[in-house]
């Protein structure tokens, strides 16, 4: 009995040994297991800390792009959203790092194809800004080349209307009195005046156009009226028509006052007496009668 009680404590302690050896074994192994995990994991969150990195400076490399090319800055908003996703999926846990990488470089290798699409077309935005500004100096240029043209031109015009004005001399203004003979004497009377007579001399001019020329006359009394015409207009007092050929040409125009009840029509003092063709004045004098 004692032998048999000493095999079965050999068995017992055996199967002992066995059994600590087993678990010793899985415990091993276990806590290299365990220590594997945690370099997995120690590893796994580098590699998300650097995602995170690498996206956010992506994220701030988007924000420094600059274009003013609309269709660029709707697909630079885009990418920048799907950053903003891959950061949100990385921040919260999804540990699919291979894949968020993958995307990450995709992401990266745009951003470097839009660094060179922006940078070319701003190099282009400068070339036609510098193209336009040179383009907007030339028609200023120009602009100014044509008024001067026009304001020479205005003047060149302006200078040959100018020119070809008659010019009117030797005035001789005076009163006439109408004798009952019929027959005409001049006068400085203002109560012996019947009449105005004005004769002048038309100056030669090689450049006024020949043909008929009206001339009228206008005599205003010292208190500024002007002696009215026979049909009433109040611009001018009488008018003559003379067919001037660019010659020196001696012309007489006369006045009566239209009004035969008037019995003094003129009274004494100092007349002015313009001779106009058209509007403007071509000569001018005073008349005097006392």
């Amino acid at each position: 009995m004692p032998e048999m009680s000493q095999k079965t404590w050999l068995l017992v302690v055996a199967s002992l040994v066995l059994v600590v050896g087993y678990l010793g074994f899985q415990l091993s192994a276990r806590n290299t297991t365990i220590g594997l995990l945690n370099n997995d994991n120690a590893g796994l969150t580098l590699e998300k800390d650097q995602l995170i990195l690498d996206l956010e400076k992506m994220r701030f490399s988007y924000d420094t792009l600059e274009t003013e090319n609309s269709m660029m800055v709707a697909e630079l908003a885009a990418q920048q959203e799907r950053i903003d996703g891959l950061l949100t999926k990385v921040k919260n846990g999804y540990w699919e790092v291979a894949k968020l990488k993958k995307e990450a470089e995709t992401l990266r290798s745009i951003m470097k194809g839009y660094i060179g699409t922006i940078d070319s077309l701003n190099q282009l935005n400068m070339a036609l800004l510098d193209e336009n500004l040179a383009m907007k100096e030339q028609m200023e240029a120009v602009s100014q080349e044509n008024a001067d043209l026009v304001e020479r031109q205005e003047n060149m015009e302006d200078m040959l209307e100018a020119g070809q004005t008659l010019q009117v001399a030797e005035f001789l203004p005076t009163g006439v009195r109408v004798l009952s003979s019929g027959r005409q004497r001049d006068t400085d009377r203002a109560d012996r005046s019947d009449m105005l007579r004005v004769c002048f001399t038309i100056l030669e001019n090689r450049i006024a156009p020949v043909g008929d020329k009206t001339l009228r006359l206008r005599v205003t009394d010292s208190d500024g009226n002007v002696l009215p015409s026979a049909g009433g207009d109040s611009d001018f007092s009488a008018s003559r028509t003379v067919d001037y050929a660019r010659d020196r040409l001696d012309a007489c125009v006369f006045y009566e006052y239209p009004d035969d009840s008037v019995l003094e029509p003129y009274q004494p003092g100092t007349y002015l007496v313009e001779i106009l063709e058209g509007s403007t004045v071509i000569g001018t004098t005073d008349l005097v009668l006392r």
